[in-house]
């Protein structure tokens, strides 16, 4: 599902002043591709709730049905039901407090103005209501009392507007979702899992060529790497909403929650690789010779991440034996990317060597974490074992084998 924060403003910095046009034309051509979904949903739901308050309520001016629209379909996926409840609520304060202060005071008057202002956020702010509720509540009573004074009608058209407009916009929201809702949480994580595996392809090739510039331009991307993890959790919060809509598919959820826990491995994983970048910068602008079997250590760990990424995938898709499969592969990759640094782990080596033999430490056990269903104690054990490993390919055979009678345990599942 695609989500209005792919809207980001142009930021007019040095590289941008000084692009060529054809250049700002391409990437505002590229950011419309990615982003063609939101600017369609909310035209269309603006319109249909406009249609739906003249037509069916028979409402004259309905301003506040494409409003409300607009409004709930500007909040991230995954808030969207919340912010269609506090816009009904919003609306609903403003037109009692806009109707209260107006047939005391007259419309359209400083002081009417004022009064509704001040008692409207008060009211807001006291009941604890959110910055939505607060800023729509303040304009449905703004707009009643300046532009459209209440009417004697018995009907609250503003109020079916919201109503409207609020059910639109969420009805809008689910229905691309609607036979896939874990759809775009899938796509979320293979691409979360795929950027943090170029940085560390980056890293490799600058330690490779002991490149000092492609250092800094892999550090530049990986400290970039938290927006994988922060988009990561609006995507669970918007499937978990999708499921919770979809009656038919409710069981899904179950799915759902078994990679809630995998999200935090996710991002400490991030924050090892950030810290492991800075290191090879420090060591590919030191003197010391860089060991060649680093950049393959931390190749190795980018393939590891792949794997990872895909065997999450694979669980949420359902596909039980493919993730399986990939665990198992980032499982070996993990392990092979620890024994191979451990190597490297000598006397009188530099203090930017430690670290980064450390950080591929730390980044696989948090991907074995992530993935695999030991305890942490096990996962330990097991890094610890393949930093002393003689030979390639370290496995699952470093584990003691489970108890007669025992089934494997499954992999790829928390």
């Amino acid at each position: 599902m695609a989500r209005w924060s792919w809207f980001r403003p142009l930021r007019l910095g040095v590289s941008d002043a000084t692009a060529r046009p054809g250049v700002v034309v391409w990437e505002a051509a590229g950011r419309l591709k990615r982003g063609w979904l939101p600017v369609v949903e909310a035209t269309l739901a603006a319109v249909i709730a406009w249609v739906l308050a003249a037509r069916l309520v028979g409402h004259p001016e309905p301003f506040f049905a494409p409003a409300a629209a607009l409004i709930v379909l500007g909040q991230a996926r995954g808030q969207r039901m919340r912010r269609a409840v506090e816009v009904v609520l919003g609306v609903a304060a403003g037109v009692l407090v806009a109707d209260l202060v107006v047939q005391a005071l007259g419309p359209r008057t400083t002081w009417t103005v004022f009064t509704v202002i001040l008692l409207t956020v008060a009211l807001a702010v006291a009941i604890g209501a959110s910055s939505v509720t607060v800023v729509q509540a303040a304009v449905s009573a703004l707009y009643l009392v300046v532009v459209a004074p209440p009417t004697e009608s018995l009907v609250p058209f503003r109020f079916v507007d919201a109503l409207i407009g609020g059910a639109v916009a969420v009805a809008a929201s689910q229905l691309i979702d609607a036979r896939r809702p874990l759809a775009p949480l899938i796509d979320e994580f293979r691409r979360t899992f795929e950027e943090l595996a170029e940085v560390l392809d980056e890293i490799a090739a600058a330690l490779d060529r002991g490149d000092e510039d492609a250092a800094l331009a892999a550090l530049e991307r990986a400290r970039h790497a938290d927006a994988g993890v922060d988009r990561l959790r609006s995507a669970v919060l918007a499937a978990g909403e999708a499921l919770r809509l979809n009656l038919h598919r409710r069981r899904h959820i179950g799915r759902l929650r078994s990679v809630e826990g995998s999200i935090r491995q996710i991002d400490y994983a991030v924050r090892n690789v950030r810290v492991l970048a800075r290191a090879a910068v420090t060591l590919t602008r030191g003197s010391a010779p860089v060991p060649p079997d680093l950049g393959v250590a931390v190749r190795t760990l980018a393939e590891a991440v792949r794997s990872a990424g895909n065997a999450l995938a694979a669980d949420l898709s359902g596909q039980d034996g493919s993730a399986d499969r990939h665990a198992e592969r980032a499982d070996i990759a993990a392990l092979e990317a620890v024994r191979v640094a451990g190597q490297l782990f000598t006397p009188g080596q530099t203090l930017p060597l430690a670290m980064i033999i450390g950080q591929v430490r730390a980044t696989a056990i948090d991907l074995l974490r992530g993935v695999g269903v030991d305890d942490d104690a096990t996962v330990l054990g097991r890094v610890d074992a393949a930093v002393t490993a003689p030979t390639n390919g370290v496995s699952r055979s470093a584990t003691p084998p489970p108890a007669a009678g025992s089934p494997p345990a499954p992999r790829g599942r928390r």
